[in-house]
């Protein structure tokens, strides 16, 4: 049996289904590939590191508790909680939002520190690559590095000739106000509207996209 850990936004522990991130617009094929042989990378060295489902998830996302800068460190972040899943380790509460001492227990093994008291929210999310670890990866840090330097060049020349409204003011997350969508067998996730709208969310498990009610309802009438 194969696992796929379909990291970001899913708030790790607290919901039933994991969703599948399906983009109707062309995907950043470089970034992406770059992103799933560093996350390669790292399985090299930790085996029971189930593959990531989406790496182009992971661009243009956000998370308060696991980090706003996509970077070689908040990629290790997410393949903590890989491996937490993996294991069966609940190593998150209050929706994700606070990492406890189990999460940084294998944080550690993985490479990342922690060498301040944890954060009364989201506890010991702000981990930190170890020397040892900046060693390990240098080659796959520099590579990420140069991917996403040609990514944030493409991407900034883009939005110079487009308009993306509140998107481009609040960020990727379109203001961060989440709304539950659900799909056709009942499962529910809360979901920021605008980020929605760039792509569909699918259900892993009757795999129809989710759906905002009250915009469904809109326009029906």
């Amino acid at each position: 049996m194969q696992i796929i850990w379909d990291a970001p936004e899913s708030e790790h522990w607290g919901t039933q289904a994991r969703c599948h991130y399906v983009s109707t617009t062309q995907t950043p094929p470089v970034l992406a590939a770059e992103l799933a042989q560093a996350w390669a990378d790292i399985q090299r060295y930790h085996p029971e590191l189930p593959d990531l489902a989406a790496p182009e998830s992971l661009i243009g996302e956000s998370s308060s508790a696991c980090g706003h800068e996509l970077s070689f460190e908040r990629l290790l972040h997410e393949a903590v909680h890989g491996v937490a899943a993996a294991r069966g380790v609940r190593d998150t509460s209050r929706a994700g939002r606070y990492h406890n001492r189990r999460f940084l227990a294998i944080a550690e093994e993985l490479g990342l520190d922690h060498p301040e008291e944890p954060h009364p929210s989201s506890g010991f999310s702000l981990v930190t690559l170890t020397p040892e670890a900046k060693r390990r990866y240098r080659p796959t840090i520099e590579r990420l590095q140069r991917a996403l330097k040609a990514h944030t060049a493409a991407t900034s020349s883009d939005t110079s000739r487009t308009f993306r409204g509140p998107a481009a003011r609040h960020g990727s997350s379109g203001g961060g106000v989440r709304v539950k969508a659900v799909c056709d067998c009942g499962r529910n996730v809360r979901v920021v509207p605008s980020v929605l709208a760039q792509a569909p969310i699918v259900c892993g498990g009757c795999g129809k996209p989710f759906r905002i009610p009250d915009v469904v309802g809109a326009v029906a009438s």
